[in-house]
Formats: structure tokens, C-alpha cells, sequence
């Protein structure tokens, strides 16, 4: 069973995966949360992405901003 880090990582990995599959940058990523009210800056979405550490609130708004309907977990 993963721990906690491991855990952390898989959902950081999702993120930038779906973020590399959109095509979409941090940069762009934050111009697309606050088009939906989120307002986050450029380097502390780098870094909550690199760290692996952010709520699922975060990621849900992430994946709401760049339209992300479907998830597959594999």
C-alpha cells in the first residue's frame, strides 16, 4: 500500500499529466482559475505541483478550469 508521499505524488502526476495532455502551462493554468474566481499565482501553483501538496479542493478547481470531464486513473 503507497503512503502518504506516494500518495501525494500519484496526485501531482495526474495533474501535470492532464495539464501536459491540455496543452495548458502553470501560467495558463492560473489565467484559467481566475477566470473561475481562484485567484493563485505562477510560482505557488509550481510549487504545490512540485511538492505534491494541495488539497482536493485544488486540484478539482484546476481540473474545472482547464475542463478536464473525465479522469482515468489506470
Amino acid at each position: 500500500m503507497p503512503d502518504q508521499n506516494q500518495w501525494e505524488q500519484q496526485a501531482a502526476n495526474l495533474l501535470k499529466s492532464e495539464l501536459k495532455r491540455k496543452g495548458v502551462t502553470y501560467a495558463q493554468l492560473v489565467e484559467k482559475l481566475d477566470a473561475i474566481g481562484i485567484n493563485e499565482k505562477e510560482v505557488n501553483v509550481a510549487n504545490k505541483l512540485s511538492r505534491g501538496k494541495f488539497s482536493a479542493a485544488f486540484m478539482l478547481q484546476c481540473l474545472k478550469a482547464i475542463e478536464t470531464e473525465h479522469l482515468h486513473l489506470g
